[in-house]
């Protein structure tokens, strides 16, 4: 691509040609102008020099006297700073004030004598071959009785007037370049100020360009220009306003979507990514930015999820999907994608809208274990209710012994099932209390209600020369409901109780964290494996099932507790290693 000539550049140059031009013009049209005037005086004065020689040379012409005609040329010439000639109708110079008539050629095709013959007079500029120079020739006619006796013919060299001329020219030219030098500078003036005002222009748009509206353009005097600055003000003033409002707009949309616990994405035709929210860079693993202007495959590669995409762009009607991603553990996600158009109506792609209902799933996994669950925990116990009935009505109620013992059993089931029931419905309760925020929380010693607990379990915990240990502040204070805190820390020795080894300890603590207070329960059992840690507060969840009926657990005693620590505004953990024992804890909000 050429290089760009500067404004400038282009109009000095027109300028300053167009000023050469004039000048060279007018100073050939001076020097013409005067070539003619001078040698316009010079043929006058040489008519008027021929009038008066002709006056005196009329006698020596009727008839022609040569001899009289060439001495009075010769005498009238000395006297003069002029060539005299004269020359018969027929030709034949007869006199002449420089050279001999004799040796002279005949001057019948000399323009002045033609002319001179057949007008008033006669006049011719020419080389002279007698004189080897340039001169100028005026001849008149000398009549007598309307017969042309002769022609006067007077001349000059054309040198002198040349002379004249040249210093003339040369003065004009002189003049001519100190206006052509005065009118550069004043074109160079001109045009800047023509391009300066067009230069800040350029630099004002230069700066709109890269977004910097706050530039302003000088308005110039000129209507044209001042007017394009005013314009170009305004339109910055616009476009200000409008690239604000678009980003004001874009950042809104970026907010809405960031903020979208939804994963939205807008892939074009190729099925390449035009924007991702960051909830779906985080389902899919990625970063937003990075994944822009990438192929869907590319990002995360799964068929379903393929399949969503290309059914999306191909249909002229929503889609639904459910799509499962298995990179992070499983994710289940359900889809929801429609065309992507443009202000004109145009497909250019398609929008994916993609809800994780991950745990919506769990949930649904665990109410359908939770309803087997308690299916199986309360058929178990009926079933065998059912079992000792129809024994006793077969007869075994008429011997006495066996009806104690089947009686002693029906009652132990129906300990279990109330045991279940009451567990439900204490679960049920709290839960329904942090719903509807009916849990009253008041300020107590944690020791107090430690120490309660710790006399529920003590009968049992001697039974089996376990020792209970208890650390804890006398001033330590939480936010709490008694009730709710002893329930747990109640579940929590019971388990303790029942699953460490006789003859060991169990250690109870409370301490202050960091804006936490933190309540633990450490037993010296078998422990419990890895595997099993993130299941152990679910509901009616069991490590050993066998045993933890034989103990008499409901399997619900856990749940209680997680759910009486979010009661509280906290969380439990537990941390176990087998064959050593495990660590149960409660963390409370606290100072």
């Amino acid at each position: 691509m050429p290089k760009k000539k500067r404004l400038l550049w282009q109009l000095y140059p027109s300028y300053l040609l167009i000023t050469v031009i004039s000048v060279m013009g007018v100073t050939w049209y001076a020097s013409s102008s005067l070539r003619q005037f001078f040698l316009g005086q010079t043929a006058s004065d040489l008519e008027a020099r021929a009038r008066l020689v002709e006056k005196q040379i009329e006698e020596c012409l009727d008839p022609p006297d040569e001899k009289c005609v060439d001495l009075l040329c010769k005498k009238i010439g000395r006297r003069a700073s002029t060539r005299i000639t004269i020359i018969l109708p027929s030709g034949k110079v007869i006199g002449d004030s420089r050279e001999d008539p004799a040796k002279m050629d005949n001057h019948v095709d000399r323009p002045e004598f033609m002319q001179a013959l057949t007008g008033p007079s006669g006049n011719s500029m020419r080389y002279s071959r007698t004189l080897e120079k340039n001169m100028m020739y005026v001849g008149i006619p000398v009549r007598a009785n309307e017969q042309t006796l002769a022609v006067v013919r007077t001349s000059i060299p054309v040198t002198a007037i040349d002379v004249a001329l040249k210093e003339i020219q040369i003065r004009i030219a002189g003049a001519g370049l100190v206006i052509a030098l005065f009118a550069a500078a004043l074109s160079l003036i001109v045009s800047r100020r023509i391009t300066r005002p067009i230069e800040e222009l350029r630099k004002g748009a230069e700066s709109f360009a890269r977004g910097d509206f706050q530039c302003t353009l000088p308005v110039s005097e000129s209507e044209e220009i001042g007017g394009l600055a005013e314009a170009m003000n305004e339109m910055a003033r616009q476009l200000h306003e409008r690239i604000n409002t678009i980003i004001g707009q874009r950042n809104e949309i970026e907010g809405v979507l960031c903020s979208m616990i939804e994963g939205v994405i807008a892939v074009d035709m190729d099925e390449r990514v035009l924007s991702m929210n960051n909830a779906a860079a985080r389902m899919f693993g990625c970063n937003a930015s990075e994944a822009q202007g990438r192929s869907i495959q590319e990002i995360v590669r799964n068929t379903v999820l393929r399949e969503f995409v290309t059914d999306t762009l191909s249909s002229e009607k929503p889609v639904e999907r459910d799509v499962v991603l298995s990179s992070n553990g499983d994710l289940f996600l359900s889809g929801h994608g429609t065309l992507l158009q443009d202000a004109q109506g145009k497909q250019i792609g398609a929008l994916i809208v993609l809800n994780d209902v991950t745990r919506l799933r769990r949930l649904e996994e665990i109410r359908r274990d939770f309803v087997a669950n308690v299916s199986h925990e309360i058929k178990t116990p009926i079933t065998a209710i059912k079992g000792f009935v129809e024994t006793l009505r077969e007869g075994a109620v008429k011997n006495p012994d066996d009806a104690e013992r089947f009686l002693g059993i029906i009652e132990k089931h129906v300990e279990r099932l109330e045991a279940i029931i009451e567990d439900l419905l204490s679960l049920s309760r709290i839960e329904r209390g942090t719903e509807r925020e009916e849990n009253e929380l008041v300020e107590n010693r944690v020791k107090d209600v430690l120490d309660t607990a710790i006399q529920v379990c003590e009968v049992g915990a001697v039974a089996r020369k376990i020792d209970i240990e208890l650390s804890c502040p006398e001033n330590l204070s939480a936010k709490m409901e008694p009730r709710l805190l002893e329930q747990a820390v109640v579940n929590l020795l019971d388990n303790a109780v029942k699953y460490s080894n006789e003859e060991s300890s169990i250690r109870v603590e409370a301490s202050q964290g960091e804006g936490e207070i933190i309540l633990s329960v450490r037993d010296e059992g078998c422990g419990i494996e890895k595997k099993h840690l993130s299941r152990l507060f679910e509901r009616f969840y069991r490590v050993d099932k066998a045993r933890s009926r034989q103990l008499g657990g409901t399997g619900l005693g856990l749940a209680i507790v997680k759910h009486i620590a979010q009661a509280h505004g906290g969380h439990v953990n537990v941390e176990s290693t087998p064959g050593k024992g495990s660590t149960f804890s409660i963390y409370l909000p606290g100072r």
